[in-house]
């Protein structure tokens, strides 16, 4: 797509003329100019999340990993909840995995829950509990990837970087990519570095004061969660694009609500029968067939072996 068209995306979100109008000559400045209009739906749309008012890279952290494919309005009931629980990286380090796995229902994908336990033992006891900043040993803590550990950057310690999340992807491919299918996430890199605000090549020059690699992000996910209900998701025409699997019926149904006997169990032991009679009690209820041993005895080998339960040989505990 040429400059001249990828201005015209941009001027129609913003209700004025076109290229010639812009006097768009460069790639540069459509980049100035888009971010010029990001930062200025962002600043009308702006969210008071609870989360963007604390710089302690552990909240932030934590609010990062909940909000992976879970709604907002979810995460705004919990996340102060779990700060409560567990107030700091060396509470939750210090915390049973059953008491991590308890305070985590309803957030789903339990691992995650098991992954933010292992992380905070390594901060505690290889970085006597102080978050690095480096991309590369965040990004080596147990369940951090290149966007949390970018989120982290950018919230808590307001450096500059590639945070390629959901919301910031729609953004970019709706404006700088809106007929191209399958775009590769890889090509997304180079604008969102170029548009990020820094005070050193390849990033953007800020604009003002007020543009800091933090402000520009809550804005492109402040848009961009708006882009998505007023147009067809943006990011369904990204080449990581994949639409999630059921969750009700699914083996990963089944591991949960397994996980969740487990837990109300209080740490008695359940034998294969009692855990399999339980599990088919909800099934019962929720109209899905009978589940055999055979399905519950291998899921529980890989609960064991995923350090949420404990085999004693004839039954299983919470971990």
């Amino acid at each position: 797509m040429s400059e001249r068209e990828r201005a015209d995306e941009l001027c129609s979100m913003r209700g004025v003329g076109g290229a010639d109008e812009l006097r768009v000559t460069s790639e540069h400045e459509l980049l100035t100019s888009f971010r010029s209009f990001v930062r200025s739906e962002g600043a009308r749309l702006y969210r008071d999340l609870p989360w963007r008012n604390t710089r302690d890279p552990y909240a932030v952290w934590i609010s990062e990993v909940m909000l992976q494919q879970t709604q907002v309005p979810r995460v705004q009931t919990r996340w102060g909840a779990w700060l409560e629980h567990f107030p700091s990286v060396f509470a939750l380090a210090e915390a049973s995995a059953a008491e991590v796995l308890g305070e985590w229902q309803g957030l789903g994908y339990n691992r995650r829950a098991l992954a933010l336990k292992s992380a905070a033992e390594i901060v505690v006891n290889d970085y006597d509990g102080v978050f690095p900043t480096e991309v590369r040993s965040l990004t080596a803590l147990p369940g951090i990837g290149p966007a949390t550990a970018q989120g982290i950057r950018a919230f808590a310690f307001n450096l500059p970087g590639v945070y390629l999340e959901t919301n910031v992807r729609a953004v970019f491919l709706h404006h700088l990519y809106p007929d191209a299918p399958a775009v590769p996430d890889r090509e997304l890199i180079d604008p969102i570095e170029r548009t990020c605000p820094g005070l050193d090549a390849p990033y953007a020059q800020p604009q003002d004061d007020t543009d800091t690699p933090q402000a520009w992000y809550w804005a492109l996910l402040d848009y961009g969660a708006e882009l998505k209900r007023l147009v067809p998701n943006p990011s369904r025409r990204s080449r990581s694009y994949a639409k999630q699997s059921r969750f009700e019926g699914s083996r990963r149904q089944k591991r949960a609500e397994i996980v969740r006997i487990l837990l109300a169990a209080q740490g008695q032991a359940l034998d294969l029968e009692t855990i399999t009679a339980k599990l088919n009690q909800v099934e019962l209820l929720a109209a899905r067939p009978h589940v055999g041993t055979d399905l519950v005895q291998e899921i529980m080998a890989d609960l064991s072996v995923e350090g949420f339960c404990v085999d004693t040989g004839c039954a299983w505990t919470i971990a």
